[in-house]
């Protein structure tokens, strides 16, 4: 019996799931690895506004402040308490140090106080994962994922192509070699002159400008499967230089239109090639990025592939994912000791 197999016959089990590896403070019940019974996430992202990015100190001290109500939300939202939860999965990395440590923290003393077992789920492997759950008041479930598939990894700190074989089994084809996706999302926003965080800004002024009127260049890196935006932030930082050197108004929706193209058209192209190479029967895209419109309705317009993006509440940071993807390390039998620490810096594959 193959280990999916064995998932679909062990008993249903409810997770409560925490994540806590960056600057949103989640809590979520999941039942059977897809059901949502409640997410409540705490976002301190006005909070680091001013920073123009998160300020690890300040993340931390706000996780604490907000964990244990933002899990008791989550329970009552699902109408049960801690006792009803067959175990708790905790983001154990990678993440920001402080900021893993509170939510592990808080895992491991409600674990030890009602005697559950406690699960350390990889934030990468949450994000895939998001793609398996629906909401519970849904009618008709979502089809879930099947394998092999291709899963492409885009947020701020991650992107990366893996294959999936079968639950938990990942083999990574390829990564970025300097910026991450939404990392660029994030510097090009500065550059000009949107808002924190990156993403939502400059895909509000790319949908009043034009993704042809700049040329910039999309890094091929052919013969591997690894990804690289740095050229491509400094082509746009080169034009903004030229611009304000000639004192000529800076177009900030067509730079915008341009250099969102240039991502999403990158992307594409290489999960696509991947996917085919590797046999892959689906597309999975998940992590912050598969928020942006012009790249999920870039993989959903194509016809080669089934792709599954999860819902936008999903996207981001959150602790449904957490649960979902600890559900199936749980039927499977995996569960952490109580002295396991936080892993900032820990790879998927």
């Amino acid at each position: 019996m193959s280990e999916m197999e064995a998932v679909r016959t062990l008993a249903p089990a409810r997770i409560l799931g925490i994540e806590s590896s960056c600057d949103e403070t989640a809590a979520a019940v999941i039942e059977n690895g897809r059901m949502q019974l409640s997410s409540v996430v705490a976002s301190q992202v006005d909070l680091h506004k001013k920073y123009g990015g998160v300020f690890p100190e300040v993340a931390s001290r706000q996780h604490v402040q907000a964990i244990y109500a933002v899990v008791e939300q989550a329970l009552q939202q699902a109408h049960i308490s801690l006792g009803d939860v067959d175990a708790i999965a905790v983001t154990r990395g990678p993440g920001l140090a402080g900021s893993l440590v509170v939510g592990m923290n808080a895992a491991k003393g409600m674990a030890l106080a009602a005697g559950l077992p406690i699960i350390g789920v990889n934030h990468l492997e949450g994000h895939i994962y998001s793609a398996w759950v629906y909401r519970a008041e849904t009618l008709t479930p979502p089809i879930e994922p099947h394998f092999p598939l291709l899963a492409l990894l885009v947020s701020g700190g991650h992107t990366e192509l893996n294959l999936m074989t079968d639950h938990i089994t990942y083999k990574r084809l390829g990564a970025t070699l300097d910026d991450a996706a939404g990392e660029a999302f994030d510097k090009v926003a500065r550059l000009l002159g949107l808002s924190y965080p990156g993403g939502p800004a400059i895909q509000y002024a790319a949908e009043k400008g034009n993704p042809t009127a700049f040329n910039f260049p999309r890094a091929k890196l052919d013969g591997t499967w690894n990804f690289s935006f740095s050229g491509l932030k400094t082509a746009v930082m080169r034009v903004v230089r030229k611009y304000e050197e000639d004192k000529l108004p800076l177009p900030v929706s067509d730079l915008a239109a341009s250099f969102q193209a240039a991502v999403v058209d990158v992307l594409l192209a290489k999960t696509l090639k991947a996917a085919h190479t590797f046999k892959a029967q689906e597309i999975l895209l998940a992590g912050g990025v598969s928020a942006n419109t012009a790249l999920r309705e870039a993989f959903t317009n194509q016809k080669d592939y089934k792709v599954h993006i999860p819902d936008l509440a999903v996207c981001t940071d959150n602790a449904v994912m957490i649960a979902s993807a600890g559900y199936y390390r749980f039927v499977l039998g995996h569960q952490d000791p109580m002295d396991m620490d936080v892993l900032p810096t820990w790879p998927l594959a």
